[in-house]
């Protein structure tokens, strides 16, 4: 009969605590099964499951261990385990595990409790939980643009994933919070291509409306992206239309536009340090070329995909040059450059927040919903609507240290 027993020290953290524990098992011979340890604001919590070879007793382990815990002011406490309880865990190894990560503001009890509950009624079973983000000051608390983010690594096979997706969805509505759900493999890993959709994702506007204002049509242009959001016209005749009434528009417009554009909060964090860790970046935009290669030039995009607004002597002649970008086209071009980068499609990340978005949305490895509306943000796979674009370095288990700017 195995003699397997856990062993769980806490007290003030501290060099040397578990160098000392480990020495005093080594002496012994001691095999270690599992072995964890985590500190939560300067207090140490170390488990350790160990197997008491057969030469040796538990007893003189247990007493050496108790003696020199007490010398460091530590509490120590011992759980026989019993072999058939082991072996159900080892079983256990081969479930599915996923990765639950919470964003917000600020995290309350009630948003941890709300994933907590969910889960165990899924009967996903919490191994893991980590926090992302960085330690606020309690002045910094009251900043609008603060981050909070904590990771759950969570196993267990579960019946239905849209019922739970829709579940999560539901409390993030209701608790004004982020919650997203992803399988956790290989791929989440080695995530290396990232696309963007350019209008109301990676700036604070849409350029055709801010360019039919300055061509004194805003209304009209409204009126017409209204009628697509309700179906009556595909992206390609509102596109074509709203074009349209932006003819004789001068084209020194352009550059006034732009330089009003604002940058969406924490674009310019993600895109420096997905640049920085090696990430391919992309820009696939149903609006147009001269403001997403200022994008480029601005952030340093490696591909740029958008419309051509056709321009004759310094006037706009209503006419786009090309192919329109539209949703399927943006769904090819993921494809293509992923190819071309020699990426599978699992180690993309699409990130949108319109209908034309979704066919991306939907074959990227990640397809994020970005500050979307609520049918769109029901289609995606994931979606953030309460943090800035950095808040998709979480998603990819990027913590706040790991920053190297």
């Amino acid at each position: 009969m195995k003699e397997i027993i856990l062993l769980t020290i806490s007290g003030e953290d501290k060099p040397g605590v578990t160098s000392t524990i480990t020495s005093i098992l080594a002496g012994f011979q001691v095999n270690i099964l599992d072995i964890g340890q985590a500190v939560i604001h300067n207090t140490l919590s170390l488990g350790i499951l160990i197997e008491v070879p057969q030469v040796s007793e538990s007893s003189p382990i247990l007493r050496d261990l108790l003696f020199k815990t007490h010398a460091m002011d530590m509490k120590v406490r011992f759980q026989p385990i019993g072999e058939d309880e082991y072996e159900q865990w080892v079983a256990g190894q081969g479930k599915p595990r996923h990765i639950i990560t919470l964003l917000a503001r600020k995290i309350t009890a009630e948003h941890i409790a709300a994933v907590a509950e969910i889960a165990a009624r899924h009967d996903l079973n919490i191994d893991k939980i980590t926090r992302l983000s960085g330690r606020l000051s309690l002045q910094e608390e009251i900043q609008p643009h603060t981050k909070a983010c904590v990771e759950f690594s969570v196993r267990g096979a579960f019946a239905d994933t849209s019922l739970l997706q829709e579940e999560f969805l539901r409390a993030a509505n209701d608790l004004d919070v982020d919650i997203a759900f992803q399988e956790d493999n290989i791929f989440r890993r080695t995530r290396r291509l990232v696309v963007f959709d350019m209008d109301s994702t990676l700036i604070e506007a849409e350029v055709i409306d801010e360019l039919a204002k300055e061509a004194g049509v805003g209304e009209q242009v409204a009126a017409i992206t209204e009628a697509a959001m309700r179906g009556e016209l595909d992206f390609n005749e509102s596109f074509r239309r709203r074009v349209a009434l932006l003819k004789g528009l001068d084209a020194s417009v352009l550059e006034s536009v732009a330089q009003r554009l604002p940058l969406t909060e924490g674009a310019e964090n993600l895109v420096s340090n997905l640049k920085a860790l090696g990430f391919k970046t992309a820009i696939l935009s149903g609006g147009f070329t001269y403001f997403a290669e200022k994008l480029q030039k601005q952030l340093g995009f490696d591909y740029v995909y958008a419309n051509q607004l056709d321009i004759c002597e310094g006037v706009v002649t209503g006419e786009v040059v090309g192919d329109i970008v539209n949703g399927n086209r943006k769904a090819e071009l993921l494809r293509e450059i992923a190819e071309r980068e020699g990426v599978r499609l699992e180690q993309t990340i699409a990130v949108g927040d319109g209908a034309n978005d979704l066919p991306m949305l939907s074959i990227a490895g990640l397809g994020i919903a970005f500050r979307a509306k609520p049918l769109v943000r029901q289609s995606a796979k994931q979606a953030i609507s309460t943090l800035g674009l950095d808040g998709i370095l979480y998603l990819i288990g990027f913590r706040d240290r790991d920053s190297i700017l």
